[in-house]
């Protein structure tokens, strides 16, 4: 009875560490990692980046970044980390030893009618003062946090990935002495959620911008084309017009004519 007593204590003692071993083991299943693609890209201040779940990307986003307060090129040496779930997601890009840091953070959501689509919630940008390949002379040095604010951006049907060449703009409240910065994107490609194959976008989900854009530039070829038709029919049918009058008889426009007949 004394061996049995001692064996239910020390059961109560290792299910703790059973239970903490389990969930280190589904982290470990779970592992998620970052990786900088900026290499595949042609244009040089464009990045792509990829997060990574369990070896199957879960997140991937290109774009190229410019603020108005400094010059901002995401290099291609860049540290890449990030997070996947199946309602948020996020990701977070730092450089210069950390001295710069980018996190954008995603959300799926049900607006109306059961109409799942997935947003940007939040961007937050830590940037250094200090640093003076891009501040100099800053009036407050050192390192900074600006968040937006109750964002709503770049609302995209769940399963499809955004795409935009137009700029898509943000505006950022800073620590420091609450100054606004304003950081755009343009030539986006992102898609936070639902990637079915690795490292490929979904169907693509156009702006508003774009697609404005490309009415337009399609719109002179319509009015062209319509135009064209236009003429066509009118002279098919002023030729019809033409030899239905030419097939008719001739009545004599003297009306002693008449008489010989």
């Amino acid at each position: 009875m004394g061996r049995l007593g001692f064996g239910n204590t020390e059961s109560v003692r290792l299910l703790p560490l059973a239970v903490f071993g389990v969930l280190a083991l589904s982290l470990v299943l779970a592992e998620q990692e970052g990786e900088n693609l900026s290499g595949l890209s042609n244009n040089p201040d464009k990045a792509i980046f990829a997060v990574r779940e369990n070896g199957t990307t879960c997140l991937m986003v290109e774009f190229a970044l410019i603020t108005e307060q400094a010059s901002f090129t995401l290099p291609r040496s860049a540290e890449i980390e990030g997070k996947c779930d199946s309602s948020e997601s996020e990701i977070h890009i730092t450089w210069k030893n950390k001295a710069y840091s980018l996190r954008i953070f995603f959300s799926k959501e049900f607006p109306d009618k059961g109409t799942e689509v997935w947003k940007i919630s939040k961007v937050q940008f830590i940037y250094d003062t200090s640093e003076t390949s891009h501040f100099i002379n800053a009036y407050n040095p050192g390192k900074h946090t600006a968040t937006t604010h109750r964002l709503s951006a770049l609302v995209t049907p769940a399963g499809h990935s955004f795409v935009c060449q137009a700029q898509q703009t943000f505006t950022l409240i800073s620590s420091d002495h609450q100054k606004g910065i304003t950081m755009s994107m343009y030539d986006v490609q992102i898609q936070p959620f639902d990637i079915a194959s690795d490292f490929v976008f979904s169907e693509p989900y156009k702006c508003i911008t774009d697609q404005r854009e490309r009415l337009e530039e399609t719109l002179p070829l319509i009015l062209g084309f319509i135009l064209a038709l236009i003429i066509v029919i009118t002279l098919t049918v002023y030729h019809f017009h033409l030899k239905m009058t030419a097939s008719q008889p001739q009545l004599p426009r003297d009306r002693s004519m008449y008489k010989n007949m």
